[in-house]
């Protein structure tokens, strides 16, 4: 579908902020995350925020993550469900760094490509970083943009 992936890599947690701040724009492309639904500037990528609790691998999702993956907004989706959209290639790339990220505490970003369960393939960037309860890693959350 698309060339091999162009970004994947981690970073250390002190490093957070220059990958991401939740809420505020990044490079222009999120500031439709806190516009009403409805309301998104044309032409701008979507953004959208999404967390997944690590005890039970539950997701929440902000309305435009439902819009990236082709779901109806505020339907109840499972992790293996959201996982089964990524294509093979990079499901196993973003399942790689997602481990590597819990284990070492470190935040990621990388770019997949989606088969949304409506609409066509599409490419994603997906930015993350544990919340840390102590030494242990509790929940994963960040950003992910519509390429």
């Amino acid at each position: 579908m698309t060339p091999p992936l162009a970004l994947f890599h981690s970073w250390p947690l002190w490093d957070q902020a220059h990958h991401f701040d939740l809420g505020c724009t990044l490079d222009g492309v999120a500031a439709d995350v806190a516009a009403p639904v409805g309301q998104r500037i044309p032409g701008m990528r979507l953004a959208g925020l999404w967390e997944c609790d690590l005890a039970d691998n539950s997701l929440t999702w902000s309305g435009e993550v439902y819009d990236i993956f082709g779901l109806p907004r505020g339907a109840a989706v499972t992790r293996d469900q959201a996982a089964a959209l990524y294509c093979e290639q990079s499901r196993v790339a973003m399942e790689r760094l997602r481990a590597h990220a819990i284990k070492h505490r470190r935040g990621f970003t990388i770019d997949v490509d989606l088969r949304p369960a409506s609409g066509k393939a599409r490419r994603m960037r997906l930015i993350g970083a544990p919340i840390c309860t102590g030494d242990q890693v509790v929940r994963l959350h960040g950003l992910k943009l519509s390429l």
